[in-house]
């Protein structure tokens, strides 16, 4: 009987972009992959707002890396009131294009009455914001 030999398992380096929240950096060996789409998922108030702000805010600060804030269920003002809150001034890193946001309203009528959406225009907010920052680092809250 001839023994064959079991494969190897290849490890592969992942660039990580690290999101500067306490621990998060830890378990994840660095943060979220770099220029990869990430989808983070939960029900209503599970933090899938704080943390995506939160990857943009620290992005900005402890990293040089500007983002856009893309929102679809809270106003600027409404974002900025809750998260000055928790001590993020949303103002500043706006005034100082380190951080754009972009409230966009969808009347969820006209989506369930026809059943679809077209994201050209998505596209081309997204596309513009980025641009006026030089943006590295995106979130869009909530799809």
């Amino acid at each position: 009987m001839v023994e064959e030999e079991s494969p190897t398992l290849k490890e592969t380096h992942l660039e990580k972009s690290p999101i500067g929240i306490e621990g998060f950096d830890d378990i994840t060996d660095g943060g979220l992959p770099k220029g990869r789409t990430t989808l983070v998922y939960g029900s209503a108030g599970s933090g899938k707002t704080l943390m995506a702000m939160e990857f943009l805010v620290r992005g900005a600060q402890k990293y040089d890396e500007p983002g856009v804030f893309i929102a679809f269920e809270e106003t600027y003002d409404e974002l900025v009131q809750n998260f000055d809150s928790l001590g993020f001034c949303l103002d500043d890193l706006v005034a100082s294009k380190k951080m754009a946001v972009d409230y966009i309203y969808i009347d969820k009528s006209e989506i369930e009455e026809t059943g679809e959406y077209d994201l050209e225009g998505l596209f081309i907010r997204l596309g513009a914001a980025i641009d006026s920052i030089g943006a590295k680092r995106v979130a869009i809250d909530t799809l």
